[in-house]
């Protein structure tokens, strides 16, 4: 018998069954899910146009001892997009759902995967996922069985698919997730792992009720270790990850509160490992870092705290790096940083007197008139109610 009279038959005999004896039906299953797993040619879209899905629902909402079999199949299936909508109007999502809330880490890992697949890409059933309450039991599955790699991947996975929803992210506030997601971002195997993880954060992190939570948590440092591990490589990946975690980093710090929870009055971790960036030859980290400073520079007493710590010369040091042919987008975030550090009436005083104006006149020889134009605003910031140093402006002019 060739396989596809083998699966023939198979379907045949599941589709004209009107009980499920596991011990009739086990076999056939076998047979769906070798021609799934060999990757049968049309062998998904014969299974869902058979007329056997209402069995396969059935199984499942009679919570029979086919259903983790079952749920394999489905996942399986899924794999193909064309056949996903099928899944959906036999009903399958429905009485997959509940098998979340087994305590089978097999049954677990089938049910994610197929309900993954099905409402991949498909907001309507998103979103009824999310309202009926898959949220909350995704983040306790992560957390009963945190070392199962691929149970937690499918869980993550959702999660990513899902964090864009306004309606996911309010619920995933009120479960404070932070911990579970900086724990798995700790102990993520491979780039793959950290770029789902991070890509969550990410869209949680559009939320400033979310920042804080954030910063209070630890993802920052999280972030920041995950970055010191990853420096000095080459990898494509983890150079990706790096560009991903500063971002967001870059990111968290625009929100007041958490600002100042990394600065920790310029002794927190954060605001060490940025100083770092200024002075990495990473370009990505050199940009997030001046980007950083001047998020930290937003507060008063930070600028005057951050003078008084020596960040400017870091910034002008990177800034002569860029001057000639160097990354426009680092010049303009480092004169940003500038500019709003020179705010404050005393460190104006002080950056004048420390010869600053003279270190920034020496970048007008760049010949990009976007950075000359910054640059000589930094130098009226700095000059600004300094009657006594306005010459230099006309010098540089």
């Amino acid at each position: 018998m060739t396989d596809i009279d083998s699966l023939n038959v198979a379907l045949k005999a599941i589709s004209v069954s009107t009980e499920l004896i596991e011990e009739e039906l086990k076999p056939h299953l076998d047979t769906l899910l070798a021609a799934l797993l060999e990757k049968k040619k049309d062998a998904a879209v014969e299974i869902a146009t058979s007329g056997i899905l209402p069995s396969l629902a059935q199984a499942l909402r009679s919570r029979s001892p086919l259903s983790c079999q079952v749920a394999l199949v489905v996942a399986e299936m899924a794999r193909e997009a064309a056949v996903r909508e099928t899944c959906i109007e036999a009903g399958l999502v429905k009485v997959l759902v509940p098998h979340l809330n087994s305590n089978n880490q097999e049954m677990l890992l089938n049910t994610g995967r197929a309900i993954g697949r099905i409402c991949f890409d498909n907001s309507y059933q998103q979103n009824h996922l999310v309202q009926s309450g898959v949220i909350p039991r995704l983040v306790s599955i992560i957390r009963e069985y945190p070392e199962n790699d691929p149970l937690v991947n499918v869980c993550l996975l959702a999660l990513c698919n899902l964090a864009d929803m306004d309606s996911a992210r309010d619920a995933l506030a009120e479960l404070g997730v932070a911990d579970v997601l900086t724990f798995q971002l700790k102990r993520a195997p491979d780039g793959e792992r950290r770029h789902v993880i991070l890509e969550i954060l990410g869209s949680l992190s559009e939320s400033d009720a979310l920042k804080l939570q954030f910063a209070e948590s630890g993802v920052p440092e999280a972030l920041s270790e995950m970055i010191r591990g990853l420096q000095g490589g080459s990898d494509p990946h983890d150079l990706c990850s790096i560009k991903i975690a500063s971002n967001l980093i870059v990111s968290l710090l625009l929100g007041d509160e958490s600002m100042q929870k990394c600065f920790g009055e310029g002794s927190g971790l954060v605001y060490q490992d940025v100083l770092s960036w200024l002075q990495s030859s990473n370009t990505q980290l050199q940009l997030s870092g001046a980007l950083a400073i001047a998020n930290f520079a937003r507060n008063d007493s930070n600028c005057v705290k951050m003078l008084d710590l020596g960040v400017v010369p870091h910034i002008l040091t990177l800034l002569e790096q860029h001057v000639d042919e160097g990354d426009v987008s680092v010049q303009h975030a480092g004169l940003s940083a500038l500019r709003n550090l020179a705010i404050p009436a005393t460190n104006k005083v002080r950056m004048l007197e420390d010869g600053v104006t003279e270190r920034i006149k020496t970048l007008l020889r760049s010949d990009m008139p976007p950075v000359q134009f910054k640059l000589l605003g930094t130098l009226r910031m700095m000059v600004d109610g300094q009657g006594e140093h306005l010459q230099l402006l006309a010098v540089s002019n």
